[in-house]
């Protein structure tokens, strides 16, 4: 991408896809840089095709697929050819009809390139790399971005590789493409491990729930861990804080507990409790000397 809009410079999803909000009527452009990296000559086909959000994933259609976004976008080259190491830069105009509905929509802006048939055999490899478009419609201002984290369930796989799966809840109203790191602390005698970065690949649409997924070293101990996550989607940032123990290989533990959140509850309760039963003694102190004072 070479091109952001000027409110969403700071957001780096803005500046890997198209991200946009636009009313009925309004039409944009977007430029994309393509890079030959091969050692080869390449003719490079480019178009818009469809994309979808499903079980928690940017799903991306069959060949020149279609939809309705497809059809409002228009390229200025729809084949460049580089030499290598050259590049050329495609500008892609977007133009969203006036009954426009509302609502968001997902496509994909593809460099596809065609090889050689090897001499061995007849099989063609296609090799493409695209744009993700993330293009929300509807009058007055772009709906909010939130999620939550929810449920966090640690396993251990059958070959040992521990890993913990997080819960996140799109209660925004627009698609989220959740990234993050976790780290662990308070480990037996007092041992800590990480950041490590969460499994990328996971894409929320507005109402939608799923997981994220993040991996560590088969020599980690059982624990028990505190576990703390960082999530993010553009500027959207959430973290959350449990404890949690991994299972034996090939099973599946139990989750995550907010048991330092009681305990650090519990103990301000106790404090409060002190405080009380200190006040009350001085009180019943300064009662008993004025009871004194009056008897002499």
């Amino acid at each position: 991408m070479l091109e952001a809009p000027a409110d969403r410079r700071d957001d780096p999803r803005a500046l890997r896809y198209i991200v946009d909000h636009l009313p009925p009527g309004t039409t944009i452009k977007r430029q994309v840089l393509i890079v030959n990296r091969t050692d080869e000559r390449q003719k490079i086909d480019v178009y818009p095709a469809a994309a979808s959000l499903e079980k928690g994933k940017f799903a991306f259609g069959e060949g020149h697929a279609s939809n309705e976004l497809t059809s409002w976008i228009t390229l200025d080259h729809e084949v460049v050819e580089l030499e290598p190491s050259q590049e050329a830069r495609v500008r892609a105009t977007i133009t969203v009809p006036e009954k426009a509905s509302a609502g968001e929509r997902y496509g994909v802006i593809w460099a596809s390139a065609v090889s050689a048939p090897r001499p061995s055999g007849s099989v063609t490899q296609i090799h493409r790399v695209g744009i993700r478009i993330y293009l929300d419609i509807g009058p007055g201002g772009e709906p909010a971005s939130d999620f939550t984290i929810g449920e966090m369930l640690p396993a251990r796989s059958p070959q040992g590789e521990p890993s913990v799966a997080i819960e996140v809840s799109n209660t925004g109203g627009r698609a989220l493409d959740l990234t993050g790191r976790v780290s662990l602390s308070e480990g037996p005698a007092g041992s800590r491990a990480g950041p490590f970065d969460v499994v990328q690949g996971t894409t929320l649409a507005p109402g939608a729930s799923g997981q994220v997924t993040v991996r560590f070293p088969n020599e980690l101990t059982n624990g028990p861990w505190t576990i703390q996550v960082n999530l993010e989607s553009g500027l959207v940032k959430k973290d959350a804080t449990r404890q949690i123990e991994f299972p034996a290989p090939g099973k599946v533990g139990k989750p995550g507990t907010l048991l330092s959140r009681m305990a650090a509850g519990w103990n301000l309760a106790m404090t409060a409790a002190g405080l009380l039963v200190v006040a009350g003694l001085i009180w019943l102190a300064r009662r008993h000397r004025k009871r004194l004072s009056a008897a002499r």
